[in-house]
């Protein structure tokens, strides 16, 4: 079977009716408008909420949305079928990533797992076959003591003592058990986007994967109001080559995907339940080629309250708050083309993460200079509001 672009029969929401959503879809008389979900049906509340980040600034974020009224736009369904860029009409509304004037953030090297993948990649140089060679040693050598380690704790610190009299010390082992996390700035303010739609990868890229996580949505006061999904796209032999070239091989067109609705935290759903929550992947190719494979949140080596505290406080400030990606523990090492060659995305790859509390989030796979062109700047947002408030006024 290979992949169907858009896909046909998708759930895009949460398994839970009840959860609290919110977005953003466009509107092709007035630019983005934030959403919420109701009965299935998309609710524009822009009217009184003009932006996501007003809402989790809000002290009371769950409260503000449920007493907010609007017009329907339609269903999701309606919504989702308009947003792929090759068949949408442009005179109705399509479903945009949930954030707007949030900085977007992300943690690395958060699960053992990808911290041994990192290394590999750092000893290989980016050398996907080299890197099957690698793996092995690295597995025998650190394999069996490392997810059993807690990062900054003493036995870490004792640890990082025997890997230097090794001489296998590395930089991602310093932000996999030392007491700093690896936090990074993803992409630029409203560069990220939302389901349906194609993200990015360089063209120069032959080592390429998804990066299947959960995204916490975070006020200007730390206080994490919600979570959605998250796709961090990663280019693994660009970042091989010298993690110096972290920005090259993150930030590019399209390279951030978020959606498809933030989930607020409410009675029936909390943070903890993002600690718990198992994130599954499935990549299906034109080429016939399948992939399924899940991110356990459980198996996460720094608390999410620890890598928030690390992002934000009173060395960081974020006044208009931000997202702050998790990390994963998908590092696919199954072959797709050559023996040895390891697993890369081809054109055309449709990615699903999905996990129930969150609902699902599906792109497909684009050359970064092909993808739809991010042209909706924060300067385009402010005359976007301007013109509301004007038309409102009259």
């Amino acid at each position: 079977m290979t992949a169907a672009w858009p896909p046909h029969d998708l759930s895009l929401l949460p398994a839970h009716a009840g959860a609290r959503l919110v977005g953003r879809a466009w509107m092709p008389d007035r630019g983005p408008t934030v959403v919420t979900v109701r009965d299935g049906a998309v609710v524009d509340v822009g009217g009184t909420i003009a932006t996501v980040r007003d809402l989790t600034e809000h002290r009371h974020p769950v409260a503000l949305l449920s007493a907010t009224e609007g017009a329907v736009l339609g269903t999701v369904e309606e919504l989702a079928a308009n947003t792929p860029p090759d068949d949408r009409d442009p005179q109705r509304p399509w479903l945009l990533s949930p954030v707007d004037l949030h900085v977007v953030k992300a943690a690395g090297v958060t699960f053992a797992v990808s911290l041994l993948e990192r290394i590999i990649e750092e000893r290989a140089h980016g050398d996907p076959a080299a890197a099957v060679r690698i793996r092995g040693e690295v597995e025998d050598v650190v394999g069996a003591t490392i997810g059993a380690v807690r990062p900054g704790s003493e036995e870490a610190a004792r640890l990082k003592d025997d890997f230097v009299l090794r001489g296998w010390w590395s930089q991602y082992l310093e932000v996999g058990i030392g007491p700093d996390a690896e936090i990074f700035t993803k992409a630029p303010v409203l560069s990220t986007v939302g389901p349906l739609v194609d993200v990015g990868v360089l063209g120069s890229s032959e080592w390429s994967n998804p990066e299947p996580e959960v995204v916490l949505a975070v006020s200007s006061r730390g206080t994490v109001v919600g979570a959605t999904i998250g796709n961090d796209v990663n280019l693994r032999d660009i970042e091989g080559r010298s993690a110096l070239l972290l920005g090259r091989a993150k930030d590019n067109n399209a390279s951030a995907a978020l959606g498809p609705f933030i989930r607020l935290f409410d009675e029936g759903f909390s943070l903890d339940d993002v600690a718990a929550a198992e994130v599954s992947l499935t990549i299906e190719g034109v080429d016939g080629f399948r992939l399924d494979d899940r991110s356990d949140m459980a198996q996460l080596t720094r608390d999410p309250r620890d890598l928030v505290a690390q992002t934000i406080g009173s060395h960081h400030a974020y006044p208009d708050g931000f997202v702050l990606y998790l990390g994963t523990m998908f590092s696919p090492t199954a072959d797709r083309d050559a023996p040895g060659s390891g697993f890369t995305h081809h054109a055309d790859d449709v990615v699903t993460i999905s996990t129930p509390t969150l609902g699902a989030l599906v792109n497909r796979v684009r050359p970064a200079h092909l993808v739809e062109p991010w042209s909706f700047g924060i300067a385009d947002l402010f005359r976007s509001l301007q013109d509301r408030d004007g038309a409102r006024s009259r």
